[in-house]
């Protein structure tokens, strides 16, 4: 008996992430946001892939909002520009995380 293969959705998702020693960040930074295209049958396990793999990258994931699949944001008007749609056709075909933008934070003190 084969297991049936549930059809997988690109999610977007954007992840907060802590310092940790060796996590590539600029040295004043004090964390980062990181916009990422994750794939998986829903948003939790898109969620759970991305979470597992940026810890597996040296990084502190403190924090994550989901913004729905793609099906999902078109429904709701968000313009998606086809650079954005290129990345989550390749996370799908890869099955994996896709991170398209970190932006570092910093003390404003």
């Amino acid at each position: 008996m084969s297991k049936v293969k549930k059809p997988h959705s690109v999610y977007t998702l954007l992840v907060e992430v802590g310092r940790k020693d060796g996590d590539g960040l600029p040295k004043t930074a004090t964390g980062a946001a990181l916009m990422c295209y994750a794939s998986g049958v829903d948003e939790a396990e898109a969620v759970r892939e991305t979470v597992a793999i940026l810890k597996q990258a040296g990084l502190n994931p403190l924090d994550v909002s989901g913004y729905g699949s793609l099906e999902e944001r078109l429904k709701e008007g968000h313009d998606i520009p086809e650079e954005e749609r290129a990345l989550m056709a390749r996370a799908l075909e890869e099955n994996s995380v896709v991170v398209a933008q970190t932006t570092a934070f910093y003390d404003e003190g």
